[in-house]
């Protein structure tokens, strides 16, 4: 009895160690996540610290003008903010009515065999490289809107949003569709019994019941909009202005980015410096969009699971 006893002990032990390493192991993974996160921002502010000493915040937030790298310098972010803001208005205009339908119809109507079909589809569309999306609308939907819109530049804000919308589609739909899934089908059976149509059911039903759901999959679209570089890069220009003429070209926080880190800009000068600052306004717009998309996630499973 005592040995037998003895060996179930040890075996006891051994499995509580293996459980407190593996438990440390996670918490070690989960901390270089973390300690990541708080060096992206520290680099960011610290950054930003000095090129705000030499610039005034008043001036950045409202100035107009954006010329860091012209000899008679302005400090505006307004044209990158409102460059980047249309394109991803745009951008959501398009993928929220394809990807709420797009999710209605896989949730609602589409058989297993046809949403076997259709979701690789919509894989493929999320998996094609950036870059292709960015030659994509420069060379084909830019010639393709100047049949119907002549005064359209080679560079412009509507194109690049057009295919964004595209681009992002794939997530509202699948985001939408997982929340109209996790809808009790008590809720269908009760709308049917009633006599309400397939219809009534997706729409006034099925959709409504969804609705935070579906809202957090399009805030989620917006923050990866907002973060996209190489598609808006290639096919919106590199001319920040103030303006909400999608016909003209424009610069988004992302794309002059993209343009000062590819230059010869010298480290610790004003225009480097001018890097982080669109970063940080960068890092907290997307910050806020995630933290909503979150809050509504949440909202979300408390009601649904």
């Amino acid at each position: 009895m005592v040995p037998g006893s003895l060996v179930r002990s040890r075996s006891l032990q051994r499995a509580r160690f293996q459980e407190r390493l593996v438990k440390k192991f996670f918490l070690a993974f989960s901390l270089v996540s973390i300690f990541t996160t708080l060096g992206i921002i520290f680099i960011l502010f610290f950054e930003s610290v000095g090129f705000f000493r030499r610039v005034s915040i008043v001036e950045f937030l409202t100035g107009t003008k954006w010329t860091p790298l012209f000899y008679e310098k302005h400090f505006g972010i307004l044209p990158l903010l409102t460059g980047t803001l249309l394109i991803t208005v745009i951008a959501i205009l398009v993928a929220a009515p394809l990807g709420i339908l797009t999710a209605l119809f896989l949730s609602e109507y589409a058989s297993p065999k046809v949403r076997r079909l259709v979701k690789p589809v919509l894989e493929i569309l999320a998996g094609v490289p950036t870059v292709v999306y960015g030659y994509f609308a420069l060379l084909f939907v830019t010639p393709l809107l100047r049949r119907f819109i002549p005064s359209i530049s080679g560079f412009n804000a509507l194109s690049p949003g057009i295919v964004m919308g595209i681009m992002i589609l794939p997530l509202v739909a699948s985001l939408s569709e997982d929340a109209m899934q996790a809808v009790p089908q008590s809720l269908r059976e009760g709308g049917y019994a009633l006599g309400a149509t397939k219809f009534e059911v997706a729409t006034q039903i099925v959709f409504p019941a969804a609705f935070s759901g579906v809202t957090a999959s399009l805030v989620l679209a917006v923050s990866r909009a907002v973060g996209e570089t190489m598609l808006v890069t290639i096919a919106a220009g590199q001319m920040p202005q103030f303006t909400f003429n999608p016909l003209v070209p424009i610069e988004t926080m992302t794309a002059f980015i993209a343009q000062i880190s590819m230059g010869d800009t010298p480290t610790g000068s004003l225009e480097y410096q001018t890097i982080f600052a669109v970063g940080l306004m960068l890092f907290i717009l997307t910050f806020l969009l995630n933290l909503l998309a979150r809050r509504l996630r949440e909202r979300f499973r408390e009601r649904y699971q």
